[in-house]
């Protein structure tokens, strides 16, 4: 098998595309660190499928003039973690799977970590025991700005349609507002449980 490298950005709760790069045999992971953090992305934000169609779940930052992702710190000044977990249970509570996973996505809300990477890392690993893979990665050592490597930090724009080709599959507000694709894997567990894996590898990718 020819490996491919690729440059992928840490993102939060990621959306279900982004899992089928980071999943795909033939990629090796390498997460970016040292890029300039940018703002409006799903770095510090995951879509999921509430009461009234698509939410928003944002990570405060802290202000503090640091610009590399990896320097980039959670702000604790509201409780976001609480909101966050609230919302998600209002937006699942009645779909097919979510019960059976509630408790270690709960881990995810449990963690403090100082930094948005360390903090999405963690949750990257959570959703990986949930999907029960093991997919290895590493940290890149400095910003390169044209790399050889696929990079893919561009790629998932939180504001416009997703690149990547996915099914239809049941949602639990979709009675109501239709289909809304590559939200969060959140919400992909939570609809397709143990067949969220084999969904994610089908998935037609974009390079």
């Amino acid at each position: 098998m020819n490996m491919k490298n690729v440059l992928l950005p840490a993102f939060y709760m990621p959306p279900i595309s982004w899992f089928s790069v980071f999943l795909n045999p033939e990629n090796e992971i390498v997460f970016e660190q040292f890029e300039n953090f940018p703002k409006q992305t799903y770095r510090n934000r995951a879509n999921i499928y509430g009461a009234n169609g698509k939410l928003s779940l944002i990570i405060p930052i802290n202000h503090n003039g640091k610009r590399e992702f990896k320097d980039v710190e959670i702000s604790y000044r509201e409780d976001w973690r609480t909101l966050h977990w609230k919302s998600i249970k209002t937006a699942y509570q009645s779909s097919p799977y979510f019960e059976y996973y509630e408790d270690k996505f709960r881990k995810i809300f449990d963690l403090k970590e100082k930094f948005l990477l360390d903090f999405n890392l963690k949750g990257i690993e959570v959703i990986q025991q949930i999907l029960k893979t093991e997919k290895a990665h590493s940290l890149n050592k400095e910003y390169i700005k044209n790399p050889e490597s696929i990079s893919f930090r561009e790629k998932f724009s939180a504001k416009l349609p997703s690149e990547f080709q996915m099914e239809e599959y049941y949602q639990t507000f979709s009675d109501k507002f239709g289909f809304l694709e590559d939200l969060s894997v959140l919400d992909l567990i939570c609809n397709k449980g143990p067949e969220s894996l084999v969904y994610i590898k089908n998935i037609k990718q974009q390079y």
